[in-house]
């Protein structure tokens, strides 16, 4: 019945513990996994000429930078535990239409994520993120707190 997990990476401990519980449920049942984490692009548009506005071409590298180490250590763990795994990032305002789309276009059976993730500046899902997923996808969702 579970064939692909996806399973979304914040690189937060509670999304390592979901990745932990995805790898050990994946070669368990014989299934495969795709770890995916959602880099958000830079959130500030200048409103005034005169405003000061950072490199944002380095801030989106950074972020995709910090997402693939993300997947690495999903598909590492994977790896580890003999489970085939395919890393994926992706980059947008919106983490859970990533999330929900990607399960969709790649036929995943399940979800595998954390109920919440980092905050502030430097977060990739806002604590909102897992209720829409939940809200938008008829897959079944195991959630981690």
């Amino acid at each position: 019945m579970f064939k692909h997990l996806l399973v979304p990476t914040d690189g937060s401990p509670l999304s390592a513990k979901a990745a932990k519980a995805a790898v050990e449920f994946a070669a368990a049942v014989g299934a495969r996994i795709t770890a995916l984490s959602v880099a958000e692009p830079y959130p500030y548009s200048a409103l005034a000429e005169s405003t000061y506005l950072p490199d944002q071409s380095r801030y989106e590298k950074e972020m995709q930078d910090n997402a693939r180490r993300f997947v690495t250590e999903v598909a590492e763990l994977a790896s580890a535990a003999g489970v085939q795994c395919d890393a994926r990032v992706a980059l947008s305002f919106s983490p859970y239409e990533e999330i929900t789309n990607t399960a969709k276009d790649l036929g995943c059976d399940a979800i595998f994520m954390a109920s919440h993730g980092r905050k502030g500046i430097n977060r990739l899902f806002v604590g909102s993120e897992t209720q829409k997923v939940l809200a938008h996808t008829m897959l079944p969702v195991m959630v981690f707190r």
